[in-house]
């Protein structure tokens, strides 16, 4: 693929994730599989601390919320007061929890909860967040060319910075300006990124988003950000149409600023 060419406009960069700065398979076939194999036990080992509770808490009122809209869940329902039987309470919870994963829900209590786990993963070592090698050194270079650089993922941002301040680069967290996750908005809603803007600071046109999904893609277009979308091994097949309209890289390397 040719070289792509930031507007001239552009004064900061927003990334996404999963299949832009990192590969598909970390999350799912390392990240994920964590959260199934250690949920019950890291239920049981923290089911009366605070911040337990509160991830319960969030998932119950995700749970009303889904029965509010009529959408499919589990048919029971999470209730933290159930002291008498720990054991069916929890169990209600990793159903909830591992049905959610599996409809690849985006929720912000699931992503909470997933952040958390994440956290004593990171920090023992048993797990090292993983970036494509071409993100650090472009990341490096825009930076250098007063470019500022911001993170959009559906996970929270409490498991973003785990990734890169725990990550096979070493720590580079001190590499981003911002981080943004479900708590702004759904990644698939135009408004979403108008929000963003906002809280950086700056005009939409002003943003160029990066990311492999052609949904979120439409979004920010429609809210008047500029887009490149990453083509990665495992990312998700564009159909011609997606090709013929945006503007594609398969690495950040391609990624010029105009001028420099």
């Amino acid at each position: 693929m040719a070289t792509v060419s930031l507007p001239v406009s552009t004064s900061a960069l927003l990334l996404d994730i999963e299949g832009t700065t990192t590969p598909i398979s970390f999350v799912k076939d390392i990240l994920f599989p964590y959260i199934k194999e250690h949920l019950e036990d890291h239920l049981s080992a923290h089911w009366e601390e605070d911040e337990c509770k509160q991830d319960v808490h969030l998932l119950k009122k995700q749970i009303e919320e889904d029965m509010k809209q009529n959408r499919a869940c589990p048919v029971h329902t999470v209730d933290q007061t159930v002291h008498t039987d720990e054991e069916k309470a929890i169990r209600e919870v990793v159903d909830n929890v591992l049905w959610q994963m599996a409809a690849d829900r985006k929720s912000t209590a699931l992503k909470q909860l997933q952040g958390h786990m994440w956290r004593a993963a990171y920090t023992s070592g048993r797990i090292k967040g993983q970036v494509y090698e071409d993100v650090i050194p472009a990341i490096r270079r825009w930076r250098s060319q007063g470019l500022k650089v911001y993170i959009y993922s559906s996970g929270s941002v409490e498991a973003q910075k785990l990734l890169f301040e725990y990550s096979i680069e070493g720590d580079v967290l001190d590499l981003f300006d911002g981080h943004f996750d479900t708590n702004i908005g759904a990644k698939v809603e135009s408004k979403s990124y108008k929000k963003i803007a906002e809280r950086i600071g700056c005009g939409s046109e002003e943003i160029t988003f990066l990311t492999d999904v052609t949904r979120e893609a439409k979004a920010a277009e429609d809210a008047g950000v500029n887009v490149v979308v990453v083509v990665r091994p495992g990312n998700m097949e564009l159909t011609d149409e997606e090709r013929d309209h945006y503007n594609l890289i398969n690495s950040f390397s391609q990624l010029e600023v105009m001028g420099s």
